[in-house]
């Protein structure tokens, strides 16, 4: 049994209805909009987690979110944690980094070696080394291809 009835106003009904139709969705929405719609019209949760693809507790969350906050449910809630403060130029200036020399004593940078650097050269304020490896993952690098990261090519 559904703890938290879903009984759409006429405008925000048809306000749903015109979203189904916009191609620029993601699926998500898309499955929250149908979800409500057929919520409204009386139908088990079951039987909507069957037709939209939904997991019955996704489907109580929606309903409960609905009755919280209307239609603010269609987004999702902010994520928890602290969010990265590293500009482009502080990603460029990593890359370089990486592609540059290795310290005296190492053959080649390490995460944990780059993390610091570019702290103690006062490029960034912080800078974890699971981050350092985030961030190069995206650029491709590869610190083995030429010993220093400069590929032949």
């Amino acid at each position: 049994m559904n703890k938290y009835r879903i009984c759409l106003q006429d405008n925000e009904r048809i306000d749903l209805q015109s979203k189904l139709s916009d191609r620029s969705l993601t699926v998500k929405t898309h499955k929250r909009i149908e979800s409500l719609l057929l919520l409204d019209q009386g139908l088990s949760m079951r039987t909507i987690e069957q037709k939209v693809g939904l997991t019955y507790p996704s489907l109580q969350l929606l309903s409960k979110r609905y009755s919280e906050c209307q239609l603010m449910c269609l987004k999702d809630s902010p994520r928890s944690g602290r969010p990265v403060n590293i500009t482009g130029e502080e990603r460029a200036k990593l890359t370089a980094l990486a592609c540059s020399e290795a310290p005296a004593g190492h053959a080649r940078w390490t995460l944990r070696l780059l993390a610091d650097k570019m702290v103690e050269l006062e490029m960034c304020e912080h800078l974890s080394h699971s981050q350092v490896g985030k961030i190069l993952k995206k650029t491709n690098f590869n610190h083995i291809v030429n010993g220093n990261g400069v590929s032949a090519l």
